[in-house]
């Protein structure tokens, strides 16, 4: 499988945490984004947990059912448009200008984020729950910055 879509927003918290503040561009390295502060290193961050994306199109669908979800306040620090969110699978990679990113697992979500849901719900992105609707985490293979409009070419692993 390939594909292409766009970058739609970057986000980063400095001091750590959710929401995420939008930010023009995310110099991105092996073990995360620039700026980007994470509180619990047990559960995000690091080399396999670089960065955090999450699907436009998934948002504004969660939207659409109701819930307060926004740009940045499920953690996610690049949001793209335009790729076929449910066919993604560890081991495919993303380009994004010079930066490679390898998607190594989805992003269960956690507390943290409920007030992105209607009445905490965040399971809602629970890719076990809901197939297709999780955030994933991705590794850096080759580092560089990220800026909004970028086009995102997919490489499929399989």
């Amino acid at each position: 499988m390939s594909g292409q879509g766009t970058v739609v927003s970057l986000h980063a918290a400095p001091s750590g945490g959710v929401p995420k503040g939008s930010v023009p561009f995310l110099v991105v390295g092996m073990d995360g984004c620039e700026g980007d502060l994470q509180r619990n290193k047990r559960h995000h961050g690091g080399p396999s947990r670089a960065v955090c994306l999450y699907a436009a199109e998934r948002m504004e669908a969660l939207r659409h059912e109701g819930h307060p979800i926004k740009p940045g306040s499920t953690g996610e620090n690049v949001l793209i448009a335009g790729l076929d969110w449910s066919n993604l699978s560890a081991g495919d990679k993303l380009a994004v200008g010079e930066v490679v990113l390898r998607l190594t697992s989805e992003a269960p979500p956690c507390s943290t984020i409920a007030a992105s849901f209607t009445d905490g719900a965040f399971t809602r992105i629970s890719g076990t729950v809901h197939p297709g609707w999780s955030r994933w985490y991705a590794a850096v293979e080759n580092e560089g910055t990220i800026a909004a409009g970028q086009a995102v070419v997919l490489n499929s692993s399989a």
